[in-house]
């Protein structure tokens, strides 16, 4: 790796820190977020070429026609699942890299962290071997209807592009839980917000998003 975890030049410490302050100046308030965005060092879920660029706030390829989310998304998306709070259990759908699960181990006790490539498993797990992160379980498994296995979750993060949000992941939320997740096709995308309140699910439109799909299956 360039660098190592600590990197150099524009994988810096430095450079990771000017990636906190504009996550601040985008409205990324929640310290605790603010604090794993600066622990976890992003480059190192990128191929060597790429790592340069790993601390700009834009999506960048990751392969397998998959892509590691931009700074803001990840830290936007923890913020919304976190609601200030340290979590026990999270489910994150559409692990790509590790990138984000690696975010949340340092919000959450234990994170569950599902991804339907095996390639892509076995390179994040790696990562995070090496990260000596040991809080998360990367599963290969198809995301589209959660996991029950490890159910009730505090927080579910799902991160592709839902066409909407199946009853069947809802319920694997604990009461009080939050379930954050885009949904839509193409350009058309919003992220939402879904609490698990005593009255049913109170879901909110927060933005304009953009994922790749959420694919069933495995491969």
């Amino acid at each position: 790796m360039n660098g190592g975890h600590s990197g150099i030049g524009m994988t810096s410490q430095r450079t990771r820190a000017r990636m906190v302050e504009r996550l601040k100046e985008q409205g990324i308030q929640d310290p605790m977020v603010l604090a794993a965005m600066a622990a976890i060092p992003r480059h190192v879920f990128l191929e060597d070429a790429l790592q340069i660029r790993a601390y700009e706030d834009t999506p960048l390829p990751i392969g397998y026609g998959q892509t590691i989310s931009s700074p803001y998304t990840v830290a936007r998306s923890c913020e919304l699942a976190c609601n200030g709070k340290r979590l026990e259990k999270v489910l994150e759908i559409g692990g790509g890299c590790g990138y984000q699960a690696a975010v949340l181990s340092k919000l959450a006790q234990k994170v569950i962290s599902i991804e339907r490539i095996a390639g892509l498993v076995g390179k994040s797990r790696n990562t995070l071997r090496e990260l000596r992160v040991t809080n998360v379980l990367i599963k290969i498994a198809d995301g589209t209807l959660g996991y029950k296995d490890a159910a009730p979750y505090d927080a579910i993060v799902v991160a592709a592009a839902m066409p909407y949000i199946p009853e069947e992941l809802l319920a694997q939320l604990k009461p009080g839980g939050r379930l954050v997740a885009p949904v839509g096709s193409g350009d058309n995308q919003r992220l939402k917000l879904v609490e698990a309140g005593p009255e049913g699910y109170v879901e909110s439109d927060l933005e304009a998003a953009k994922f790749v799909p959420l694919l069933p299956g495995v491969s």
